[in-house]
This record gives C-alpha cells, sequence and structure tokens, in this order.
C-alpha cells in the first residue's frame, strides 16, 4: 500500500485548468466538485492497488481511466507520483508522459 501520493506541477496544473474549463463552461461549481471529488476516490483506489491502472509503454508508468481523463502515475515503493491529467479526447501525437 502507498503511503504517499505526490503530485507534480504539471498535473497539478492539469486538473485545475480542467476544473476552470468546467466551472467555465457550465457556469457553475457543481460538476467540478464532482470530478475532484471522483478523481480524489480513484487516487484512494490506486493507493490501495497500485497496479489497478494499465501499464504503459513506461516503465513503472500506470495509467487509469477516470470518465473522459487519462491519469498517469509513477508507481514507487512507498508512494506515488502523478505525472499529468489529459483529456483522452485530444490528440495523442504530441502528448509525451515525463
Amino acid at each position: 500500500m502507498v503511503k504517499k501520493v505526490i503530485w507534480s506541477s504539471r498535473a497539478k496544473s492539469d486538473l485545475k485548468e480542467i476544473l476552470k474549463y468546467w466551472i467555465k463552461r457550465n457556469k457553475s461549481i457543481t460538476y467540478s466538485l464532482k470530478l475532484n471529488a471522483l478523481i480524489e476516490e480513484q487516487l484512494d483506489l490506486i493507493t490501495k492497488f497500485p497496479t489497478v491502472g494499465r501499464k504503459t509503454d513506461v516503465p513503472n508508468v500506470y495509467v487509469k481511466i477516470i470518465k473522459d481523463y487519462l491519469l498517469y502515475y509513477e508507481r514507487e515503493a512507498d508512494s506515488l507520483h502523478v505525472l499529468t491529467i489529459r483529456d483522452s479526447r485530444r490528440n495523442p501525437k504530441d502528448f509525451k508522459i515525463k
């Protein structure tokens, strides 16, 4: 079981932009709060079961699907590093995990 979740600055920025987008689009904070809670729930699941996500081509990096978003994380012995969150509907060509 993972003891510590560490968010990269990129992942923090990604999450902030996603939540801001939904607030602006819906003219309400309700959906953003629900989405943030869902992401936190999924992170809690990942801390209990670190291999619940799908392996990527990058060693020790997994991806967890959360609604329309892909949460990339790196598993270490006692910590989990959230690397990035991205919309799965975006073009994957220009995307780099690290």
